[in-house]
Parts: structure tokens; sequence; C-alpha cells
């Protein structure tokens, strides 16, 4: 039997969760992500200046409304006890996991020696470590990356670091800071931690597929895995990396109505969330992100950021996958009905016809 993955008391229910991303793991997109197949998601970072926590955009941060456990939330900074205060006030709001973020190579967290730029200080990170575990009851859990730089891979210091301060669980990114996320992540890294260290270890970086999960499980002998970019645009991505873990086999492929019906069920999750104003303007980056996925072109993404109205922003999903193959609201003809696929689409100024053909309805039976 495949044993699944634990953190502190917390048993997961399968090996793959939702990274940390700011800007795009609120409320919404974690819960769609949940019910998709992933057995946990991470919030996105909360600041942990104490003057940012009553802000509106750390409101919308600190709501867990319908989360099921475990609730992870990430906090971020670089002075001990304001990160510990920071972890206290999260789990006294709902947060079971606390997850502090050594990881993030944007340059404005950097700037402020937080983020992955804490691992160029040792010492300043054992502080840390101990500091937030000692003030809060629950698990806490740490997101780094392979190192600094190349040349400064010192992510197996950090991580006996963190094992010794009782962090509960690792997830290491496999490129260092200063690879940003350019070239390939590399899992050598990885693997070593894992050989080294009795503290469950997470591997994130390039986990696009179902196959890529599969190797870099084997290769790193990692517990579980951080699935965060490819999921952005394509959050089915856990059950068919989970189904392709469980059988060897791919799952059918999404239908089109399914894509269309989570489309919808998540624009309309931002609109409800965030008010109508802050969720119009949110949508259009998601919008976006399940366009690129699922290779997408011409001109639907300018008209979507054009508009201001919710009620449009679902009208024009539905005009998207017309039946018909046409825009409702243009007439123009669609020159595809191969739905969404990787295809080069032969003018830009074309709507797509979103329905499977009919022999695609018969291998999806």
């Amino acid at each position: 039997m495949i044993s699944m993955p634990k953190i502190g008391s917390y048993h997961l229910a399968n090996k793959l969760i939702l990274a940390p991303m700011a800007g795009v793991t609120d409320l919404p997109f974690r819960l769609l992500c949940r019910s998709l197949g992933a057995a946990m998601a991470v919030s996105e970072m909360v600041i942990s200046k104490p003057e940012m926590w009553k802000t509106r955009k750390s409101k919308f941060r600190l709501d867990h409304t319908g989360e099921s456990t475990p609730i992870s939330v990430q906090i971020a900074g670089s002075e001990p006890l304001m990160l510990a205060e920071a972890a206290r006030l999260n789990v006294e709001n709902g947060a079971q996991i606390i997850d502090i973020n050594m990881g993030c190579p944007a340059k404005k967290v950097c700037n402020k020696a937080a983020g992955s730029a804490l691992m160029r200080d040792e010492p300043l990170v054992k502080d840390i470590l101990n500091t937030v575990v000692n003030a809060v009851d629950v698990p806490v859990t740490l997101k780094i990356r392979t190192g600094w730089n190349p040349e400064n891979r010192n992510a197996l210091t950090i991580a006996r670091i963190a094992q010794d301060a009782g962090i509960r669980a690792l997830a290491i990114h496999g490129r260092t800071r200063a690879c940003g996320y350019t070239g390939e992540a590399e899992y050598d890294t990885i693997a070593e931690i894992k050989s080294r260290v009795n503290i469950p270890v997470f591997a994130n970086g390039d986990i696009n597929s179902p196959e890529k999960a599969r190797y870099i499980l084997d290769y790193t002998r990692a517990d579980g895995l951080l699935i965060g970019r490819a999921a952005q645009g394509k959050p089915w991505i856990f059950r068919e990396i989970n189904h392709y873990l469980d059988t060897g086999q791919h799952c059918t492929p999404i239908a089109n109505h399914e894509i269309k019906q989570i489309l919808l069920s998540h624009i309309n999750a931002l609109h409800a969330f965030y008010g109508e104003l802050a969720g119009v303007r949110i949508a259009r980056k998601h919008l976006g992100w399940y366009l690129k996925a699922n290779g997408i072109k011409g001109t639907f993404r300018k008209h979507f950021n054009q508009l201001e109205d919710a009620r449009l922003q679902i009208q024009s999903i539905e005009n998207l996958f017309h039946p018909q193959g046409q825009c409702a609201e243009t007439g123009e003809k669609s020159r595809v009905d191969t739905g969404f696929t990787r295809d080069i689409y032969p003018k830009p100024t074309t709507y797509f016809n979103l329905t499977p053909k009919g022999n695609e309805k018969e291998k999806a039976a």
C-alpha cells in the first residue's frame, strides 16, 4: 500500500498540495483545487508586519470560509518575533498549519530580507524557525529553494536546521533564488535532502504533467509534491496526476463542457468573494491563465479584459463555448471545432467552438 504524507497529526488524502502563490491561491482558487483533487491548498503569503494585518488585502487572505482540514497559511517576513505573532494571529483565525516562506524569489520580497533572501543568513533562519515553532501549538512547515544561487546551494544545511527546530515538513523548489523561474528545476538537491532528514519532504518545480509527477516522486523519493504554476488555468491537473499515480494510466481527457462549468464556477466565485468591482478585475488574470494553459489564442482575452460588468463576463464565457461555432456577440464564425487544444488557429480574430466532435464523445465514453 502506498503511504500518504502526514504533517503533524494531519494525514493527507494524497500526495498533491497546491503551492502558495501570491495573487493566485486565494480562497476561491483553493476551494476549486481542493474539489479537483488537491489534498491541501496553502494560502497566499500573509505579511508578518502588524500594520498589514487589517488591510483589505489581508482581510481576504485571512478568510477560510468553507475550507476543509487541514487549513494551511503561509507567513512571510524577516523578524522572528513578528513572524511568531503573525503565526499566532493566523492560528486564532483558523489556521491549522503555519508555513514559513523562505522560497519566494521576488525582488520586492527579497529586498526586504524576506523570502529566499533569508537563506543567506543561516543563524537568522534558526532563530526564526525556533521562535515560530515555540509560539504556536500547530505544525509549522517551511518552504525553501535549493539555495541563494547555483554556487551557494545550502538547502541541506537549512533542512537540518529546520528539522532540529521542530519543523514538521519541508517543501523545496528545485531552483535557486538567482534562477527565479528560468531554466529547468533540478531534483538532485531535493533527493539528497530527502535521504538526509527524517521529516516529510515535498518536491516543487516544473511539475506539469502526470508523467513528470511520477518521475519526480521516483527520483527524489519525496513524500509528496507541491504544484503551483501548472495549476493556473488547469486546476484539474490534480485529478489527472492522482489518477496516473493510482493507476499508471491517464484518465479520460477533460470534456469541454466540464471546462466550461469549472471556469464559470471559478469566475462566479471570484465575483461573489471580492465583490463585483474587484472580482471583475481579478477574474481577468484567471481567464488569461485558462486561455494560455489550454492553448487558446485570438482576441477573446482582449475582449474579456474590456468588460466592467460581472454579468457580461459570465455571458462572454458562455459565448466562448457557443455550440453553433460562432460568437453570439459578434456573429463571427468559428474556424475550428476541436475544443480546448493546442492547435495554432488560422486567424487571431476567431472565436472558438468548444463542443467536442462526435468521435471525441465516443472516445470519452
